[in-house]
């Protein structure tokens, strides 16, 4: 089954936390999907990326730039998967009928947003019932995260 974890913004805001977790991946050599809950969102998100920090680049596109197997991490608001990634990041809302297809999914939740959270625990009872395993990751009071709990 998929390990699924939730990110629970509380410190930072999607736009500081995704490029951190991001980073990870691409330094562990993982392709992610990045899926967004609108066209408009995965293309501001993509335009982010560029200028997030003038130190660091991650290697990324979407549909404009084409060439998705080229591209190790991939923003959309599609539920696809065309650069054969194994991590899917599901952002603003976005859910996938195909988390099965990936190794990690994470759940990248605002939980400043009461929907985004009541929603949040919803997807959590419906991974859990799916048989998936889930970790449970919030942010620290210095904004580093840390793992409150897990289940399956």
């Amino acid at each position: 089954m998929t390990e699924i974890r939730f990110y629970h913004l509380q410190r930072k805001s999607l736009e500081q936390a995704l490029p951190e977790l991001l980073e990870k991946c691409n330094g562990r050599g993982w392709r992610a999907v990045v899926m967004a809950g609108s066209e408009e969102r995965a293309e501001s998100l993509t335009q982010h990326l560029w200028t997030y920090d003038d130190r660091n680049f991650l290697p990324h596109g979407n549909v404009r730039d084409g060439s998705a197997e080229d591209q190790p991490i991939w923003l959309t608001a599609a539920d696809e998967n065309p650069n054969g990634a194994t991590v899917l990041f599901l952002v603003d809302g976005a859910n996938s009928a195909r988390v099965g297809d990936y190794d990690l999914v994470c759940e990248v939740f605002d939980g400043n947003d009461e929907d985004a959270v009541t929603a949040a625990r919803a997807r959590w009872k419906a991974y859990l019932d799916a048989g998936h395993k889930l970790a449970y990751w919030q942010q620290s009071e210095a904004g580093a995260w840390e793992q409150k709990q897990t289940a399956g």
